[in-house]
């Protein structure tokens, strides 16, 4: 008989962690056979790590695991999936956006030989504003990263054990799981879903972290900036000769620009901050990569384990 692991990573989610657990119970758990749920407390600040066992104290299928320090939800969710033991593995966010019942729907796709299970946002319930920049993110990774990214993306995916070995040897850092689920060219089946707009918590995912995401993902699965930067260079080349050439002109047929004096030095001015804030830029952007390259040479783990309770373990031990 299978197994199905739930992956849920946890930062600051005290408020809904026991709402999470009596939705799955109530809608899912029941009807999954043998299931775990691997809770990840991402090193939050508040009493997550109590409320997660204290679940665990009801529910001897319940592990959760603890990081040293707030790592990241994608390392987070590769933390849950190292320390899972089910024959495939779900992530669920702790929010209460996704309804508990796609997992059933994931896990009969994967039933029938998809070993990557995609749940796609068909529409978003959300602020307008926070829609529109999830979607243009979206859209810059189907430009420049994988086009095969559905327009609605997603968070929650399901994946065989087989997937999980290949992302536990992939160890990236500084990157995007879902893009690296997407990556790996397992057959893949799609689920649609409609997500809620969050009604209990706040949410922790700030404006830093979401462009650090953007720049993740187009800098580890793409080379697209580095092309960027050689056509605005070839661009300024081809500005600069036929500035050049008509200077040229300029003074072989009339000769104005002496006779202009001091005039246009705005003018050149502007096109060299213009030029210097072109060239920082593209330094800016190697130095991005060069960045990347170094971490990944440094061979630290994307993740630290601090503490794992793990119900079943403990009564082997005794």
């Amino acid at each position: 008989m299978s197994k199905i692991s739930i992956v849920v990573p946890c930062y600051y989610n005290e408020d809904t962690l026991e709402m999470l657990y009596e939705d799955m119970k109530a809608k899912i758990l029941g009807e999954l056979g043998e299931y775990e749920i691997v809770f990840v407390d991402d090193g939050s600040g508040d009493s997550t790590w109590e409320v997660m066992n204290k679940i665990r104290d009801i529910d001897e299928n319940v592990k959760c695991v603890k990081l040293s320090r707030n790592f990241g939800e994608h390392s987070a969710i590769l933390a849950g999936l190292s320390e899972c033991t089910g024959d495939c593995a779900v992530t669920k966010q702790a929010d209460l956006q996704e309804d508990s019942t796609i997992i059933l729907q994931m896990y009969d796709s994967w039933k029938k030989g998809n070993k990557v299970v995609l749940a796609i946002r068909e529409d978003r319930k959300e602020n307008p504003v926070k829609v529109f920049f999830a979607n243009w993110y979206y859209s810059i990774v189907r430009q420049m990263v994988n086009k095969n990214m559905p327009k609605g993306g997603c968070d929650c995916y399901l994946v065989d054990r087989k997937v999980i070995e290949v992302l536990e040897r992939l160890d990236e850092k500084n990157s995007s799981l879902t893009l690296q689920v997407m990556w790996v060219g397992f057959k893949t089946d799609m689920i649609y879903f409609v997500r809620q707009d969050r009604e209990v918590g706040k949410s922790r995912w700030t404006l830093s972290k979401k462009v650090k995401l953007v720049v993740d993902s187009v800098m580890s699965f793409s080379y697209a900036p580095m092309r960027i930067m050689m056509g605005i260079g070839v661009a300024f080349d081809i500005i600069a000769l036929v500035i050049a050439v008509l200077a040229i002109i300029e003074k072989l047929t009339s000769d104005t620009l002496n006779q202009a004096g001091g005039q246009g030095w705005a003018s050149i001015v502007c096109i060299m901050l213009f030029g210097f804030g072109i060239i920082m830029l593209m330094l800016g952007i190697l130095g991005e990569y060069i960045w990347r390259t170094f971490d990944a040479s440094r061979n630290r783990p994307p993740f630290i384990v601090d503490e794992v309770n793990d119900p079943r373990k403990d009564r082997e031990n005794k």
